[in-house]
């Protein structure tokens, strides 16, 4: 094969793993790069179209996400699917590919498995949340909903900051909860409720595929930070109550009827009551918390521009370390 015939490299799980993308380490960094300049106006990324077919469950649906990150300078696509009941026949609820594209002759240069990348993004925009939109001296977690993307966020979380002393684990399958205990240790306590979880939590992040809100104002105690990673898990009075609810991306957040996007429709919430979205904290344009006592809302329908951008840090890491299959396309 010659040097100028066009290939890309194939990266499984696997190799994804073996580069480090089964850690938090290698995405907090990519993402605190990337959600900067996507708030600098650095990336492109289109409104993510949702391809879904029946009436069924609001987790049933591919969803196509294609951006360009200028720093690395990448373009891509992440093509993820889902399904609610995969579980039930033994499969992860989501699955997903991401093509890299050189932005100079827009070929593929790479195609990735994307579902771990996609849980390890997840997971480190929470982290990096964390970290300025917690109080400081927090020690007590909440998760509602302990599959795949619970057990990354609590990974990355514990990794991230030792601090943590209790993670209060809500499953509405105990089963998932007391084998996420069992996997984690002693600092997983098995909460009763998910309102007993909440209650519990410094930091709340409901991971879960419900499609109705339960999460009540009252529930969040003064200085709490909640990280709304499933989205439609907290009533509207959580948006209206907080005294700050920030963003990954407005335009993303504000569609497909999700809770911003019925409070807009209703003329209760407005970009102009939005604290600011995520990167404008990271880029300190805008603060993040600045007393104890605050309640935040972070709000993070995910982005391309994460994707991407973790993507190609995989991909730079695999072809340096001469992991994963050269495939040529022609």
């Amino acid at each position: 094969m010659s040097e100028a015939e066009p290939r890309m490299l194939y990266l499984t799980r696997g190799d994804v793993a073996t580069v480090g993308g089964d850690h938090s380490e290698l995405y907090v960094a990519a993402l605190h790069k990337a959600l900067v300049a996507h708030a600098e106006g650095r990336t492109a990324q289109p409104l993510k179209p949702y391809l879904r077919v029946g009436e069924g469950h609001i987790a049933d649906r591919i969803i196509a996400m294609p951006a360009y990150v200028g720093d690395p300078g990448m373009s891509g696509l992440k093509w993820i699917g889902s399904k609610h009941d995969n579980p039930e026949h033994g499969r992860e609820r989501a699955s997903a590919i991401i093509v890299l594209n050189d932005p100079a002759t827009n070929y593929p240069v790479a195609i990735l498995e994307g579902s771990l990348i996609s849980a390890w993004r997840t997971a480190a925009v929470t982290c990096l949340a964390v970290r300025h939109l917690a109080r400081r001296d927090f020690t007590d977690v909440a998760l509602i909903g302990c599959g795949v993307i619970g057990r990354t966020q609590i990974t990355a979380l514990l990794e991230q900051f030792p601090q943590i002393r209790t993670v209060h684990a809500y499953d509405v399958r105990p089963e998932a909860a007391q084998a996420l205990a069992e996997r984690i240790g002693d600092r997983v306590r098995v909460a009763p409720s998910a309102e007993d979880a909440v209650r519990a939590g410094d930091v709340v992040v409901p991971c879960t595929v419900t499609d109705r809100p339960y999460i009540e104002f009252s529930w969040l105690k003064p200085g709490t930070f909640l990280a709304n990673v499933s989205i439609m898990d907290t009533h509207k009075d959580v948006f209206l109550g907080a005294d700050k609810v920030i963003v990954d991306d407005w335009d993303q957040s504000n569609r497909e009827k999700k809770i911003i996007n019925q409070l807009v429709l209703e003329g209760s919430f407005s970009r102009e009551r939005l604290h600011a979205e995520l990167g404008e904290v990271l880029a300190g344009t805008r603060p993040g918390r600045e007393t104890d006592d605050e309640i935040i809302l972070l709000n993070p329908m995910g982005m391309a521009v994460e994707d991407i951008a973790c993507a190609a840090e995989v991909y730079q890491r695999a072809k340096a370390q001469g992991v994963g299959t050269w495939l040529s396309l022609y």
